[in-house]
C-alpha cells in the first residue's frame, strides 16, 4: 500500500484557511496572528506536511540558511553563541550551516561561493584573524553587506558587528581584584594579532596605569585562549621571583589552565594567588574552585548577531539597519579570587 503525500491543500482544510495563508504562514510567519500560526502548525503536524524546500528555495531565490564560521569548533565558548543564532533563525524559518575558518584560510573566493551559489544567503564570522586576502575579496564582493561579525570584528573594516563590552568587563575584572587589596596584578594575554586579545590587554594596562599600579612587563604573559597556554602561562608565574598575587586571564580557558597547573605544583588559589577568567564557559562554575570571570552574555550575542542579519537578508535596501551592536557584560564572583595573604 502506497501511503498518500500531505499536500498544502490538506494542510489549508484542517486548518480552516486558505492555502495562500498557509503558505504565508509557513514563508513568513511574523506577518500573521498567533492563533493562525497555532491552527496552521498543528494542522501541519495533523497532516505529516512537508515543506518541498527545493521549492521553496526556487520560487523565493533563497537558500533559508545562514553560514557560521568558526576559529575552533572544538572551543566550548561557542556553543551558547551557536544556539542563539540557531534560535533565532529557526524562528525566521531558516537553518545554520556550520564550518571552521581554517578551511577559508588564504581562499576567499571560496568563502563567496557560499553565498555566489545560493548554499547560503548571509554570513556570521566569529572569527577576526581571517587572512587580510580572504578580507579583501568579503570587502570587494556585491554582497557584502550580507557578511557580519559577532564577537570579532576585523579592525579597520566596516563590516556590520556584533561585540561584547571588552574594555568595560576588563575594567570590572581588575577592580575586583584592586578592591580585594591586590596590587600587584598580572595578565594573561589571548594569542597575539587577536582583536579581543588586544582589546582585554590595552583595557588592563590602561585600568592598571589609572590605578597607578605597579606593572613590570614579564607581569604581562602571552597566551591564546587555550588550557595549554593557561597551563605555560603559570609556569611563568611560578618562575618570577617577584610574583603578582593576583592574576586576570583573558579567557575563563586560560584560567582554568592556569589553575591546574598551579595545583600540579602545590599552589593553592585563592590561597597563594587569585585568578580570574573571561567569558563565564559553562565550566567555570563547576571547577574547583569555582572560577571568577566576566560573563558575557553569548546567547544574546548569537541571537543579536543573526536578528540583525536576518534583517539585512529580509530587506536588502533597507536603510534602517542596524550597523553594530554591543551586548552587556557582568562580574560572576565566585571562589578562585580572595583577598591577598
Amino acid at each position: 500500500m502506497t501511503l498518500k503525500t500531505s499536500t498544502i491543500q490538506d494542510v489549508a482544510r484542517a486548518a480552516g484557511v486558505s492555502t495562500a495563508t498557509v503558505s504565508r504562514t509557513l514563508s513568513n510567519p511574523d506577518i500573521v496572528s498567533e492563533l493562525t500560526k497555532f491552527r496552521v502548525y498543528e494542522a501541519v503536524k495533523l497532516t505529516g506536511y512537508r515543506i518541498n524546500r527545493a521549492a521553496r528555495n526556487l520560487r523565493t531565490q533563497r537558500a533559508h540558511s545562514v553560514l557560521v564560521l568558526l576559529p575552533d569548533l572544538a572551543n566550548p565558548f561557542f556553543s551558547s553563541i551557536l544556539e542563539g543564532i540557531s534560535r533565532h533563525l529557526s524562528s525566521k524559518g531558516y537553518s545554520m550551516l556550520i564550518a571552521s575558518t581554517k578551511q577559508v584560510h588564504g581562499s576567499g573566493e571560496r568563502l563567496i561561493d557560499y553565498l555566489d551559489d545560493a548554499r547560503a544567503d548571509g554570513m556570521i564570522i566569529l572569527d577576526g584573524g581571517l587572512d587580510a586576502d580572504v578580507v579583501e575579496s568579503l570587502e570587494n564582493n556585491p554582497k557584502t553587506k550580507l557578511i557580519l561579525f559577532a564577537c570579532e570584528w576585523v579592525e579597520g573594516k566596516d563590516f556590520p558587528s556584533v561585540r561584547s563590552e571588552n574594555g568595560n568587563g576588563t575594567h570590572a575584572a581588575v577592580n575586583h581584584l584592586y578592591s580585594l587589596g591586590h596590587r600587584k596584578i598580572a595578565h594573561v594575554t589571548g594569542p597575539k594579532g587577536n582583536v579581543l586579545a588586544h582589546a582585554r590587554k590595552d583595557a588592563f594596562i590602561a585600568e592598571v596605569g589609572a590605578l597607578k599600579l605597579e606593572l613590570k612587563s614579564e607581569w604581562v604573559i602571552i597566551g591564546d585562549f587555550s588550557l595549554a597556554a593557561g597551563c605555560e602561562a603559570a609556569k611563568v608565574w611560578i618562575a618570577l621571583d617577584d610574583r603578582p598575587t593576583a592574576v586576570f586571564c583573558a579567557s575563563d580557558q586560560l584560567a582554568l589552565g592556569f589553575i591546574a597547573e598551579l595545583s600540579r605544583h602545590h599552589f593553592k588559589v585563592p590561597y597563594d594567588v587569585s585568578v580570574m577568567g573571561f567569558d563565564d564557559i559553562d565550566f567555570a562554575e563547576q571547577f574547583i574552585p569555582s572560577l571568577t570571570s566576566i560573563r558575557q552574555d553569548r546567547l544574546l550575542l548569537g541571537e543579536t548577531a543573526a536578528s540583525m542579519l536576518m534583517e539585512r537578508i529580509e530587506s536588502p535596501d533597507g536603510t534602517s539597519q542596524h550597523h553594530a551592536a554591543v551586548v552587556p557584560v557582568s562580574l560572576v564572583i565566585r571562589e578562585s579570587t580572595a583577598p591577598p595573604r
